[in-house]
């Protein structure tokens, strides 16, 4: 089941290569040209790689909210400016601990859980001197039901309740001063259970709240697996969603006096995580902090009523989508594609013609996209020799895909002056 949501497998790149901008300064807007590694692994394969941000640039200063998305990245994504690049980067690197963390192995006493302690997870994942503490482990329960016949198979298959991720404080005095604001990170992994698999399939939508008076279809509705990950609890287990609440509310009793922002990053499964769980935020907390989603190859995750309820919120979302991701266009056939100055409407013909038909005047499959998108794509980057699902879905080709965009007319920093 590897290589669909969230379960990611090797990337195959032509060759190494180490690309100094100085060659194509003429595809860029800026003099802060950079020297990068360009190396695409695989996510999913957690002793891979080095982290791709290891040195920190200049300092944010007052930029540090437009970087957060007060202004919504106006003028800062085509061209990528390098500043903003280098954030989103830091915070990829953040979600690629929660993979490098997690116990993939299924003949492991320990599956499902973090191999690392709270003290060592960021050392362990090349991330030591990032400034960062991790104070919260976040685990996710599924609330599928399986059949009794499950009994049968092997253990692994029944695990419903499993470690998501983290939430690690910026506590570094330097990195405090760099950022212009204490900074705290959850950081989300996408699927790697079996009943994580199955809660991806149930893509109906259902009532964000059970309290929503609205008309059916005037309520904010997302799907239902999602949903069931992010508020279902256990006995013995909390649900992510009051883990979550109890850590933010510590943290802002703590550092509530001074500049505090909350970045919620998560890729796949978890960049759908992460938008609930800025939602759940910007919503429970009357003076939360500023609250920004960075995700990766995210699915949809919700209705239009609910992204309206995003953006009153305050929550800021910037959604990093691999154009041939297949991920990043799920769930639902039927898309409200109207947004802003892009309003569309997509005719759809054939089979789809006719689903569409089926369910006109219905709102249980019909989805929309939010926040800002910084579209990329595979097709661009010369190094990529392989275009497969599980390729073009991978963190380590979004992290790739990010580190050498500058803009929609040069999608890819290129060796020779061909933009």
């Amino acid at each position: 089941m590897k290589g669909v949501i969230g379960v990611v497998k090797p990337c195959n790149l032509a060759r190494p290569t180490t690309r100094v901008a100085d060659h194509i300064s003429h595809c860029t807007t800026g003099t802060n040209h950079r020297t990068r590694q360009s190396s695409v692994k695989s996510s999913w394969n957690s002793e891979s790689g080095q982290t791709r941000v290891a040195n920190h640039v200049a300092k944010l200063g007052h930029k540090w909210r437009e970087y957060q998305g007060i202004k919504n990245w106006e003028g800062l994504l085509d061209p990528l400016d390098d500043g903003l690049r280098h954030e989103i980067l830091r915070y990829g690197d953040f979600v690629e601990a929660t993979y490098r963390s997690f116990e993939f192995d299924t003949s492991s006493p320990d599956y499902a859980t973090c191999k690392f302690t709270k003290n060592t997870m960021l050392d362990r994942c090349g991330l030591g001197g990032s400034g960062y503490k991790v104070t919260k482990n976040l685990h996710a329960t599924c609330e599928v039901q399986l059949p009794g016949w499950i009994d049968r198979m092997p253990s692994w298959t029944s695990t419903n309740s499993s470690w998501m991720g983290y939430v690690a404080v910026c506590n570094d005095d330097k990195e405090i001063a760099r950022l212009g604001r204490r900074d705290v990170v959850i950081a989300y992994r996408g699927t790697a259970t079996c009943l994580e698999w199955i809660e991806n399939l149930r893509v109906t939508l259902t009532s964000l709240s059970n309290n929503d008076v609205a008309p059916e279809k005037k309520r904010a509705m997302v799907q239902k697996g999602f949903l069931s990950m992010y508020t279902t609890a256990t006995p013995t287990c909390p649900s992510l969603r009051d883990m979550v609440r109890e850590e933010i509310s510590r943290i802002i009793e703590t550092y509530g006096d001074e500049p505090l922002s909350v970045t919620i990053t998560g890729h796949s499964l978890g960049a759908a995580l992460a938008t609930l769980t800025a939602y759940d935020i910007t919503s429970t907390f009357k003076n939360s902090p500023m609250v920004t989603v960075v995700s990766f190859g995210g699915p949809r995750v919700g209705n239009c009523h609910f992204r309206s309820q995003l953006e009153n919120s305050g929550t800021r979302i910037l959604r990093i989508v691999n154009a041939t991701d297949v991920i990043t266009k799920v769930p639902g056939f039927f898309v409200d594609d109207s947004y802003g100055t892009t309003k569309r409407r997509v005719y759809a013909s054939g089979l789809r013609r006719w689903l569409q038909k089926q369910v006109e005047g219905t709102d249980w499959f019909r989805y929309a996209d939010v926040g800002k998108e910084l579209r990329l794509s595979s097709y661009a980057s010369p190094y990529l020799t392989k275009s497969d699902l599980a390729t073009c879905h991978d963190l380590k080709t979004y992290l790739h895909l990010v580190d050498g965009f500058v803009s929609s007319s040069c999608p890819f920093e290129p060796l020779q002056k061909d933009c």
